[in-house]
């Protein structure tokens, strides 16, 4: 391989890197954009119960907070799908017992896990699981 061709792969290794870098950067933008939702859900959940609580009917926030935690839950499910996204962009993945391998490895360090070759199916509930 001549000088020329080492420059050149050098150069297309660090563009790769670099886009990886800002879309990484724009994926956890998103996740504190969630997590300041979630603050604001807690907020709103608390202000509700307050009132709720100066009328003297605790009963009247019930709605507000099952409205709020089940707004709360779906947010999380949509973190753990950007972290998931964020481990894709890595180009890694998580064995079962929570190492982070690169994602062309075959069995787990840590562990000894044979990953599946086939794609593996995300549970919402935990991404970084197996159904």
């Amino acid at each position: 391989m001549s000088f020329f061709d080492k420059m050149k792969q050098g150069a297309s290794e660090a563009a790769k890197k670099a886009q990886q870098t800002v879309e990484i950067t724009r994926i956890k933008a998103s996740i504190f954009a969630k997590q300041k939702e979630i603050e604001r859900q807690y907020q709103l959940i608390g202000q509700q119960v307050y009132q709720a609580y100066s009328s003297g009917s605790l009963s009247l926030a019930e709605t507000a907070i099952a409205s709020g935690a089940e707004a709360i839950k779906l947010i999380e499910q949509e973190i753990k799908l950007l972290e998931h996204k964020i481990v894709e962009v890595k180009k890694e993945k998580e064995c079962v017992c929570g190492k982070v391998v690169l994602a062309d490895t075959k069995y787990c360090p840590g562990c000894g896990y044979k990953f599946p070759n086939e794609p593996v199916i995300i549970d919402l509930e935990n991404p970084s699981r197996e159904p």
